[in-house]
């Protein structure tokens, strides 16, 4: 299951065509009112499902589900449906998240603070929690959540996702200690800068040389981490935050 797979630029989209292409059937989640509201607008869901459906192997299905994650029922509610549908999720991915809607110290309240704090920390808590309560302990149960490195240096103007963002970061010890007890890893992974549809060509053109691989990340990058933490080639792997940037020099314009 793959939670934030709306759009064919985006993160969420290419991790659920790897997943179908290593042979998985595959449960996607979507909610296209918040791309709606995004500058970059929008996929055609229909679309979007063609897309992954063309990379499924023979005999594997595709399921979907359209929810607000910022809902405290609609995790419960999305595993419900992917069971439902599939009889038993071996796989969770935690790749959607609330764009926007942000600000630094002065410009912040409860209110806002909350929005992110329900859906990028809340729903992906909630989301493990029915996971692990369907997972019936057979071995190759993995969970992956997404941070964004706002360990790693800062986020200007996002107070309120950082800060949620990190809670996951935090936590990823803790819940994978837990889980372990029921065959199931849970890591977290920072996928790095990736170009999902907003980076105009000057933006590219300026960020390019703090890239020792001279070009920017594209979603297929951090997919095919993602992709291999969810087989058993990854069995060792559990409560680790990774980061697969490119090398990413945050701290330099251009090359020394």
């Amino acid at each position: 299951m793959v939670t934030g797979a709306s759009r064919r630029d985006g993160i969420g989209y290419a991790i659920a065509c790897r997943l179908a292409a290593y042979g998985a059937s595959v449960f996607v989640h979507h909610f296209v009112s918040h791309d709606r509201d995004q500058e970059w607008g929008a996929d055609d869901i229909g679309e979007v499902l063609s897309g992954i459906r063309a990379h499924l192997a023979a005999g594997a299905e595709l399921g979907e589900a359209s929810a607000d994650l910022a809902d405290p029922d609609a995790p419960q509610a999305v595993i419900d449906a992917a069971v439902a549908g599939f009889g038993h999720v071996d796989v969770l991915v935690c790749n959607h998240a609330r764009s926007g809607d942000d600000g630094t110290l002065g410009e912040l309240d409860a209110a806002r603070l909350d929005r992110h704090w329900a859906v990028d920390a809340r729903s992906c808590i909630l989301l493990a929690q029915s996971f692990a309560a369907q997972h019936d302990g057979r071995a190759g149960g993995s969970i992956v959540f997404m941070t964004s490195g706002q360990q790693l240096a800062p986020l200007p103007g996002e107070v309120a996702y950082g800060a949620a963002k990190a809670a996951l970061v935090g936590i990823t010890v803790t819940l994978a200690d837990q889980l372990a007890d029921q065959n199931i890893r849970l890591n977290t992974v920072n996928p790095g800068p990736v170009d999902t549809g907003y980076l105009t060509d000057e933006m590219l053109d300026s960020l390019r040389p703090m890239f020792p691989f001279g070009r920017y990340g594209n979603p297929d990058d951090p997919t095919r981490l993602i992709a291999w933490l969810s087989t058993d080639e990854a069995r060792w792997v559990t409560g680790q935050v990774i980061n697969t940037e490119g090398g990413f020099r945050r701290w330099r314009s251009r090359h020394p």
